[in-house]
């Protein structure tokens, strides 16, 4: 049930409308969820295994580094916009220790590894961090994620992100 409010509220549901929806009280909600990001990161489990099968077979393809960490890049805005609102819980997971931290330091981490590998082939700056690349990816999300912006705005501002991960001088 909190999936389905999630799904159809976003991140912004409020606890007491999961539990009402879930026909529990909200202290039985909040005895096995101490917070709404505790029950979000137990929701992402699956989006983030989604994400990780994503990042298996754009490995697996083969492809140049930099279109690897391009086509991560996409699969990971994609994972960003699994909740309407997601991307502010993100993002203060980053400042914050928070039930979402670990998953956020692991998309960094993966991130940070895919970007090695491009800037080894000189196809990325050697300036960008893996966590420049998430901020990035975050920001497009945010943006992007409001229903009145649509996939146009997206893929214009990956576009702008792609511009500056890529080295050009090369």
């Amino acid at each position: 049930m909190a999936r389905q409010a999630f799904d159809d509220d976003g991140v912004d549901v409020s606890m007491d409308a999961i539990a009402k929806l879930a026909g529990v009280g909200a202290g039985t909600l909040y005895r096995n969820f101490p917070n709404k990001d505790a029950l979000l990161a137990a929701l992402l489990v699956v989006h983030y295994e989604e994400l990780d099968g994503r990042r298996v077979e754009i490995e697996a393809q083969g492809a140049d580094p930099g279109r690897t960490l391009e086509l991560w890049i996409e699969a990971l805005g994609d994972w960003m916009l699994a909740y309407e609102g997601l991307p502010e819980p993100l993002r203060a997971a980053c400042r914050v220790e928070s039930p979402l931290t670990p998953t956020c330091h692991a998309v960094i981490e993966t991130t940070e590894r895919l970007l090695q590998a491009a800037q080894d082939q000189g196809l990325a700056r050697r300036a960008m961090t893996g966590r420049d690349i998430f901020w990035g990816a975050l920001a497009i999300a945010w943006a992007g994620g409001n229903s009145t912006a649509g996939d146009h705005t997206r893929q214009v501002l990956r576009t702008v992100l792609q511009s500056g991960w890529q080295n050009v001088s090369r």
